[in-house]
């Protein structure tokens, strides 16, 4: 599962999931990527599923990039536990991803290949998809 090594705070605010991603909306590294269209928090277990998923139908004939990664902590109290006594403990990890995000890429495989690795990623997570492909710079 993907985490990271340290963080500067423990426990993080929720915050909020409006607006269009700042950066990594456009396919930088692979020749096709999966973009989302909705706001979500993915979990570090979801993201690996997808990978899975990906690797598993290319059978190591291309390169995946993931361009998202789970740097926020998600706490929970445990169960049957009164309200107060402030916040609970950290559960597990999510990465923050707004519509527009390029959340994988893929590189060295055809366009029908990819088209359906990317769909079988989609079915592992928890928000719409769609497939781009890198759009060729004319000049």
């Amino acid at each position: 599962m993907l985490m990271p090594k340290r963080t500067k705070f423990r426990k993080a605010h929720r915050g909020r999931m409006k607006g269009r991603p700042l950066a990594g909306s456009s396919i930088a590294f692979g020749e096709y990527g999966l973009q989302a269209l909705e706001p979500a928090w993915i979990t570090s277990a979801q993201i690996e599923a997808a990978r899975r998923a990906i690797m598993h139908y290319i059978k190591r004939g291309g390169k995946l990039w993931i361009r998202i990664f789970p740097d926020k902590p998600v706490t929970k109290k445990p169960a049957e536990t009164r309200m107060g006594s402030g916040k609970g403990n950290p559960e597990f990890w999510v990465a923050v991803v707004h519509p527009g995000r390029i959340m994988f890429e893929l590189a060295g495989i055809d366009e029908a290949n990819a088209r359906e690795a990317m769909t079988l990623a989609s079915h592992k997570l928890p928000i719409k998809t769609k497939f781009a492909k890198r759009e060729e710079a004319t000049v």
